[in-house]
């Protein structure tokens, strides 16, 4: 596994949706997810929305602040097995979202079968209980998924400080 590079990435945001606002994770992981939007969109990494039964579930929050990227809808876990996904050519992918054991890791176990390098960023990703986020999380390192944060994966894309991008990026995650 190699570091994230933004012209090999991009970025899957997998059912943030109304119908889990409950969870108790769901501020934090709609807040990593729209920090991960932003970033992508000033590093020109293509971005990929999920919406899982939108009738039944709603849209995707608010708060991860959609602008030009219409989600597909779902009815599978998987985001991969959705009609109208596409990861534009890339071989890596950086997986956030809900929950962790089933719509999120369904998706990262298909696209490193695949063989894309999936990064997860712990802390952009949640489950209504926490035993469900715990294991889930285990199972995706152990299936080849790289487990990091958003801080950590925002800093690979970069790669560099002092440029225009550092700059902007920088300001989400102070």
């Amino acid at each position: 596994m190699g570091l994230l590079a933004r012209n090999r990435a991009a970025l899957i945001v997998v059912d943030v949706q109304e119908g889990f606002r409950s969870y108790e994770s769901f501020a934090g992981v709609a807040d990593a997810c729209a920090k991960l939007v932003q970033a992508a969109r000033i590093l020109d990494v293509p971005r990929v929305i999920s919406e899982q039964y939108p009738k039944g579930l709603g849209h995707t929050a608010k708060e991860v602040g959609l602008e030009g990227e219409t989600p597909i809808e779902k009815s599978v876990f998987s985001a991969v097995r959705a009609e109208g996904f596409d990861l534009g050519g890339r071989d890596q992918a950086v997986v956030c979202g809900i929950e962790t054991h089933v719509c999120v890791s369904q998706t990262v176990i298909d696209l490193l079968q695949r063989g894309v390098e999936v990064h997860v960023p712990a802390d952009a990703v949640g489950s209504r209980h926490a035993i469900d986020y715990e294991r889930g999380l285990e199972r995706l390192e152990r299936a080849g998924a790289v487990v990091s944060t958003v801080e950590a994966a925002l800093f690979e894309l970069l790669e560099r400080a002092g440029t225009p991008e550092f700059k902007e990026v920088q300001k989400l995650i102070l």
